[in-house]
């Protein structure tokens, strides 16, 4: 399987000229794993993407991985990583790695992504209420 589309690796690479907290593009998965990755930007060596990345120890964390070390891994039974066709990306990559730190693992449940977008945005409130006045 391709594992990216010449539009998601065109947006991946839009958004790692960009600095923000963007939407992830694309979800990449082990089909007979617990491995799980969302990515939101690619360098310009279009190898080099980053995203929040679940092995499966409970500790997913935001990071870079290689896309042909990726592409290269050989798993059981001839199979290979797999991106999720049916992935669209809804809030920003920020969010998905609250919700998975709080879930143990990357989630796409919308109950519990929108309660770390509330979350993220009443920390964000109490931050700018703590500022002196101009």
């Amino acid at each position: 399987m391709l594992l990216l589309t010449q539009d998601q690796s065109d947006r991946l690479m839009a958004n790692g000229k960009n600095s923000g907290d963007h939407v992830p593009v694309v979800k990449f998965f082990n089909p007979v794993g617990a491995a799980t990755w969302l990515f939101s930007e690619l360098d310009e060596d279009g190898d080099t993407l980053f995203g929040l990345c679940d092995l499966g120890f409970g500790c997913p964390e935001m990071g870079s991985a290689s896309l042909s070390e990726i592409a290269a891994l050989s798993l059981s039974f001839g199979l290979s990583i797999e991106r999720d066709l049916c992935f669209e990306g809804r809030f920003p990559l920020n969010i998905y790695a609250d919700a998975a730190r709080v879930a143990g693992s990357i989630t796409e449940d919308v109950s519990r992504l929108e309660a770390a977008a509330a979350a993220r945005s009443r920390a964000r409130a109490r931050e700018l209420s703590e500022l002196p006045p101009p």
